[in-house]
């Protein structure tokens, strides 16, 4: 196979991969609620979660948030709204540690930003309920 046949199959599968990446990134973005709710996959260390709080409703927007994109269902307004979540809390709990999210701990809070600001313009990928749901 040519080098150019190579690279224009590849492109071809850019919408599968967007797929993959929601599903990949959902996935790991769920931890972060479970870890809150539950203590999976590994003890939450904040304490006692209240859910009413800032940090319980948090917990919850990632969870569910992340079990809606992961199938891919309601993927732009829920996108949006976790890229919102996640610019808020780089910027009132890292932000104020220093400028640079790898020495503020603040790197996922920015890359999750990002890739659900991406989602919420680009949409689930033709691997999801939203996709099904169009046809």
């Amino acid at each position: 196979m040519t080098p150019g046949r190579l690279s224009t199959k590849w492109v071809n599968r850019a919408p599968e991969l967007l797929s993959v990446l929601r599903i990949v990134t959902a996935l790991m973005f769920m931890t972060a609620g479970t870890t809150k709710l539950f203590g999976f996959p590994q003890p939450f260390k904040g304490g006692h979660l209240h859910l009413a709080s800032q940090i319980g409703v948090a917990a919850i927007l990632e969870t569910l948030g992340g079990a809606l994109l992961l199938i891919g269902l309601f993927t732009r307004p829920v996108a949006f709204l976790l890229a919102g979540e996640m610019a808020v809390a780089y910027f009132q709990v890292h932000f104020p540690r220093g400028f640079w999210p790898v020495a503020n701990g603040g790197l996922s809070a920015v890359i999750y930003c990002f890739i659900w600001l991406y989602l919420s313009a680009a949409g689930p990928g033709p691997w999801s309920v939203d996709a099904k749901l169009r046809r």
